[in-house]
């Protein structure tokens, strides 16, 4: 590890490497890659089942292959990748020196001097004190994610029985892993009337092994002393409470959450940047630079993706104007504003620059169909259906931008006739 880099990103997973490597395409000379784990390639290591790479690579791999095309692209350009290392500040001592503090197993506490950073720390599993679920403290009690790690890389299984709370990807990914390895998983349980999942996720990983959905029901209570031993489950009305009047027990002896994601924004919020309320990450121009100049960020650390095909180009596009700010490219703030409107949760970026095309994330609040995506009166595009569950990628050209002269766009799904 040297003392001053071009760039520096911060995560070694499928959004750091990606940056690394499209920061080198840009013209920078040094890029260093700070990993908290002993090895990089992020979450998808231990995500050994298929369905990656269908957008980017155009051809179906698993989690670790994914992963290890881009570790091997990292070796072969020779990208300095620290392990087991932690950035523990991070400071803008000028227009041209960003200090990055990295406390790693090898070096100890060092400071680094670089020219542009970008934020790629992916996001974390919510717990069991999220929630708050009734009941004692037996052990049994975990995340998919976790379990997954469990499964697929140590070799443990958490349990025999197991129900799942929450019906996001990871938990029902593990569903149909668990029934594999011989386990009976009693069901899924999920508090919202539809499924937080992808609906291929859903097909595959539930109904082909007929696993029970529950939706609209909650984990009311865990029973146990020592070991989770069985938990009660209750329907929920509106107002998302358990009906008790109509509750049951489900004997298990794990419990398995999989209850959403967050992103891992400490960082983020300690040196200032500004931050969405909506998605957790921070508030990016169209470049992908944060509030804070010469900060960029992308992947799960900016707003949770379903598909890391997706993570992958948004991280290409941070490690490109990062390398450009360290080659000392400075583009013209952007001019124009998005809002999200009537049944629009979030999008990403927050603002466009009309001189050049733009990828815009979105998702909705409530399922619709069939209905319209309207951005302001540049576009209206239809579509047979959204999920709150599913992201909406969309292309800008700039000639729609070419004739708009406001300094905001609503973005709108409204119901088709």
């Amino acid at each position: 590890m040297n003392r001053r880099y071009d760039v520096v990103v911060i995560g070694g997973g499928p959004a750091g490497l990606g940056a690394a490597l499209a920061a080198l395409d840009a013209g920078t000379e040094s890029v260093l890659v700070v990993e908290r784990e002993p090895e990089a390639g992020g979450i998808l290591r231990q995500c050994i089942h298929s369905g990656f790479g269908l957008h980017h690579f155009k051809e179906e791999l698993t989690g670790p292959e994914y992963a290890e095309r881009f570790v091997q692209k990292a070796i072969d350009r020779d990208i300095d990748v620290v392990p087991n290392a932690y950035v523990t500040g991070l400071a803008l001592d000028s227009d041209d020196t960003r200090l990055v503090r990295v406390l790693s197993e090898r070096d100890g506490l060092s400071t680094i001097e670089c020219s542009s950073v970008v934020l790629a720390m992916g996001c974390r599993e919510r717990t069991r004190g999220a929630i708050r679920i009734p009941g004692s403290r037996p052990a049994g009690v975990l995340t998919a994610g976790l379990a997954q790690k469990m499964v697929n890389m140590m070799g443990y299984l958490p349990g025999r029985r197991i129900a799942i709370l929450g019906s996001g990807d990871i938990g029902l990914i593990m569903a149909r892993r668990l029934v594999l390895e011989g386990c009976d998983v009693v069901g899924v349980f999920e508090i919202l009337p539809y499924s937080n999942g992808l609906t291929r996720n859903v097909v595959q990983c539930l109904d082909d092994y007929g696993i029970p959905l529950h939706l609209s029901t909650t984990v009311a209570e865990i029973h146990g002393r020592d070991r989770v031993e069985a938990i009660t489950v209750a329907p929920v009305g509106a107002d998302l409470q358990p009906d008790m009047s109509k509750a049951w027990r489900e004997t298990c002896d794990t419990l398995l959450l999989s209850i959403g994601l967050i992103p891992e924004n400490e960082l983020s919020q300690s040196i200032g940047a500004n931050l969405d309320l909506v998605t957790g990450g921070p508030i990016v121009s169209s470049s992908m630079e944060t509030s804070l100049p010469g900060v960029f960020a992308c992947g799960n650390v900016l707003h949770v993706h379903d598909l890391v095909d997706f993570v992958t180009e948004e991280a290409l596009r941070a490690g490109r104007f990062a390398g450009q700010w360290a080659r000392g490219v400075r583009r013209p703030p952007d001019t124009v504003s998005l809002v999200p409107g009537r049944n629009v949760r979030y999008s990403v970026p927050h603002t466009l620059s009309p001189d050049r095309p733009h990828t815009i994330y979105l998702r909705c609040k409530e399922r619709m169909q069939p209905c319209v995506l309207r951005v302001g009166d540049l576009i209206n595009k239809k579509l047979s259906f959204v999920v709150p569950a599913e992201m909406i990628r969309l292309k800008i050209r700039p000639s729609l931008l070419d004739n708009f002269y406001g300094d905001r766009l609503t973005i709108d799904i409204d119901p088709r006739d």
